[in-house]
């Protein structure tokens, strides 16, 4: 197959960092993958299915999105660098 999968990161205040999978959903994963210029999204995973764990800072947590939004900034989401999480808790998606 030719999918095209893997762990979400996102850059602010000058570094990249992760998003946890709390409430990540098909919903996120469609505005990650639209962002990246694909469609929509087929699937959201987490670290914990894909084996694909980060390191350094988790930037994201609580990511609730309609699922129209053009940028995963425009959704609803705790504070920057505000979470509850481990890297076990990354978020991905299957474009």
């Amino acid at each position: 197959s030719n999918e095209l999968q893997g762990r979400v990161e996102v850059f602010y205040d000058g570094q990249w960092g992760t998003i946890c999978d709390d409430s990540w959903g098909i919903e996120e994963a469609h505005v990650v993958c639209r962002q990246l210029g694909f469609p929509q999204a087929k699937e959201a995973t987490t670290s914990a299915s894909s084996r694909d764990a980060g390191n350094g800072t988790i930037w994201l947590d609580d990511v609730n999105c309609l699922g129209n939004e053009t940028s995963l900034s425009q959704c609803a989401h705790r504070d920057w660098g505000d979470h509850n999480c481990k890297h076990e808790e990354d978020a991905g998606v299957v474009c």
